[in-house]
This record gives structure tokens, sequence and C-alpha cells, in this order.
């Protein structure tokens, strides 16, 4: 069994803002934030958090996304790994939304850059839910 098997996705959130003219540049600072729960089998639900806005004027322009992955793993494998396998394979999906979106607005394509997440600090706070 791989470390982690994708269900499916949902997104939870999803908010656009575009208060600009056309042909107006804009910088762009990204932030995300990722977490997994688990139920008490072997499923969990991963959650990430996708903000890009304009950096010197984030309430004119910005998308924020909430998105869920469903997965199911192999309970011998650590969380920490879990987790990491979860947020890779979710990832293309959070980027392929932005993406989405922007274009559906009307606007060149948001690509957000990859993240390198195993070069991240992983924090481990459990939970029962």
């Amino acid at each position: 069994m791989n470390i982690v098997t994708f269900r499916g996705y949902k997104v939870s959130e999803c908010s656009f803002v575009n208060k600009y003219e056309n042909g107006q540049k804009v910088e762009f600072e990204n932030s995300y934030s990722y977490s997994v729960r688990y139920n008490s089998g072997n499923g969990c639900i991963g959650q990430i958090t996708v903000d890009s806005h304009d950096k010197a004027q984030p309430e004119k322009f910005g998308i924020k996304i909430v998105l869920e992955g469903i997965f199911s793993f192999d309970t011998s494998q650590p969380k920490e790994k879990i987790h990491v396998q979860s947020f890779k394979e979710l990832f293309p999906f959070a980027r392929a939304f932005v993406s989405t979106v922007s274009t559906a607005a009307g606007i060149p394509p948001i690509i957000i850059p990859p993240f390198d997440i195993e070069g991240q600090s992983i924090y481990k706070v459990e939970k029962n839910i």
C-alpha cells in the first residue's frame, strides 16, 4: 500500500477580490497552511489554505481558497510521513484551482509557485475530535 491514497477533494471556501483596473501590476505575496485530521480508522482529511494577494494592498486584490482532500493511509507509517505525502498529493489541485478561478475572472492565470514541504518544520499537535 502507498503511504497515502487520494480519494477526492472539495473546496470548502473560496474568495476572490479584484478592485484594480485592467493592466495594473500586482506584486504577489503567498501564504500556505496545511493540517491533517485523522479518524479512528485509516482515513484522514488534509486541509490546505492558500492565500495569494497583492503585497502592498491586500484589500484590493487577492484570492483565498480552503481545499480539503480525503485520504486513506498505511497505518504503519508515522504521521509526519502521512502529512508530507498527503500535502504533495493535494497541492497540485490547489494550484490548479487558483489558476482556474483567476482565468474565469478574466485575468491572466495566477500560478502559485511550488512549495517544498519537506524543507519546512512540521509541528505535531494531536487533538481528539
